[in-house]
């Protein structure tokens, strides 16, 4: 039976992609929000009723209210509906109605969840599968970030922020590293790691879980999990039985390496986007499509395609000759890794990162982490702090800029003036890297527009 859902953070990336999935099975949906995101207009026009700002008289006509983590109990639609009588729910109470009746394959760790939920999203639609999916950003081959399929998979991001993952019970569970993140949250690493064996508990007893063998602390909770359920590891790690080998470079191109299978079976598989660490999401996807019994020939076929998801080492393009790259990356390791994916990318260009901290909590706790994240560019630009989900504190990314381990490093705490700093420093050749998962985007945005209008030619850099 149809039924009219109410999301009040319809435009946040977790409910604007169930509220697509809803939309594409048949359901009524109205949403709100402060502010109309993107992602927000995109639900609009698929043809929910969006409204700016949160009024009583929304939720009205609303069979299910679902909320954002960021909503409280004082929200004028939340008091609202439950006055009504309507049920009111957070994502982790509705993802086990949202899943129900399919075979739920999760992928969940501290980095990679969205480019490898896309990538097996991605494989599945090309093997004819027509898997519903959520993802924790846009895939740039399927042109969205969810989808209602009429298979029996459903391939979803397993989102452990605010232990939104306990709403799911996983036939097939990736899981692609553990590293102490959300402080705000967990404030300890145990409490962290605490949260992903909750999640294996929930996995029924014929589950699968693949484990990276290179992640200690994921290795550690796999060895853990043999005692429930099913453990098999991929990796470049002798241990794993789903050998990554020979794992290098193309310039201008993306990852290679050579995957060997317990059968005897051996892929070499090349891709178009770069980075060790988008190998070992690839071979996770690999690891998982033998396990289904499903083509592997076909999968490699579909994964040498595979072009990203928006935000995760987005290339944006050549102005000027100066190229842009968008980045979610926020945590130490991941950005370590997107720079080194960007320097074996782009080996004899300079390389000019920039870095908005996302948020106090974060920057505090893996402070030390950060220092050596950037040794691989040529120029670091730090930003101030997205508080994004946090109070303003009395506490400046500049503390950390001035210790962070390279000879060319620059606090400039607002965006518009890093903008105005790089338009008049670039020099044709030179890559931009842009990491934010906050509003830090917009200095690419921002480039691309002055570059796009700007007459005179660049020098092309030394």
């Amino acid at each position: 039976m149809k039924k009219h859902y109410h999301f009040i953070g319809i435009g946040g990336t977790g409910l604007s992609a169930i509220a697509r999935v809803l939309l594409e099975q048949g359901n009524t949906v109205s949403g709100s929000d402060m502010i109309l995101s993107p992602l927000a207009l995109e639900v609009q026009q698929l043809g929910a009723v969006v409204y700016e700002g949160h009024r009583a008289e929304q939720v009205t006509g609303a069979d299910i209210v679902i909320r954002s983590s960021a909503i409280g109990d004082d929200n004028v639609e939340v008091t609202e509906a439950r006055a009504q009588g309507i049920p009111v729910y957070k994502r982790i109470d509705f993802l086990q109605q949202l899943t129900a009746g399919f075979q739920v394959i999760a992928v969940a760790g501290t980095h990679g969840k969205t480019t490898t939920t896309a990538m097996i999203a991605w494989v599945l639609e090309q093997l004819g599968l027509d898997p519903s999916y959520i993802i924790g950003g846009t895939s740039k081959d399927l042109h969205s970030n969810a989808h209602a399929g009429r298979g029996k998979h459903f391939v979803i991001e397993a989102d452990e922020y605010d232990s939104m993952f306990l709403g799911l019970t996983p036939a097939y569970l990736i899981l692609t590293n553990v590293e102490h993140d959300h402080p705000d949250c967990y404030p300890t690493q145990e409490e962290y790691q605490e949260a992903f064996r909750k999640l294996i508990r929930r996995m029924p007893a014929d589950g699968l879980l693949l484990v990276c063998a290179d992640n200690p602390s994921a290795y550690a909770i796999g060895n853990w999990a043999e005692r429930y359920i099913t453990v098999k590891y991929y990796g470049t790690n002798s241990s794993a039985q789903y050998q990554i080998a020979n794992v290098h470079h193309e310039p201008y191109s993306g990852v290679c390496f050579d995957m060997y299978f317990p059968n005897g079976t051996a892929i070499y598989e090349k891709m178009s986007i770069p980075g060790n660490h988008n190998a070992l999401n690839a071979g996770a996807v690999l690891a998982l499509l033998s396990n289904m019994s499903l083509s592997l020939k076909l999968a490699s076929q579909a994964l040498m395609h595979f072009s990203g998801t928006g935000r995760r080492f987005d290339i944006l393009g050549a102005f000027q000759g100066i190229t842009l790259i968008d980045d979610y990356g926020h945590h130490p390791t991941e950005i370590h890794s997107t720079v080194q994916a960007a320097r074996a990318r782009f080996p004899h260009h300079r390389l000019i990162t920039i870095w908005q901290p996302h948020t106090y909590s974060r920057t505090r706790q893996l402070f030390n982490d950060y220092l050596d994240a950037f040794t691989e560019s040529d120029m670091v630009i730090v930003t101030e702090i997205y508080a994004a989900r946090e109070k303003p504190q009395d506490y400046s990314s500049k503390l950390i800029a001035s210790q962070i381990h390279h000879p060319d490093v620059h606090f400039i705490a607002s965006l518009s003036d890093v903008t105005a700093y790089l338009l008049q420093e670039l020099k044709s050749g030179d890559v931009v890297l842009v990491l934010s998962a906050g509003d830090a985007n917009q200095i690419n945005q921002d480039l691309a527009a002055a570059l796009s209008s700007a007459p005179q030619p660049r020098r092309k850099n030394a």
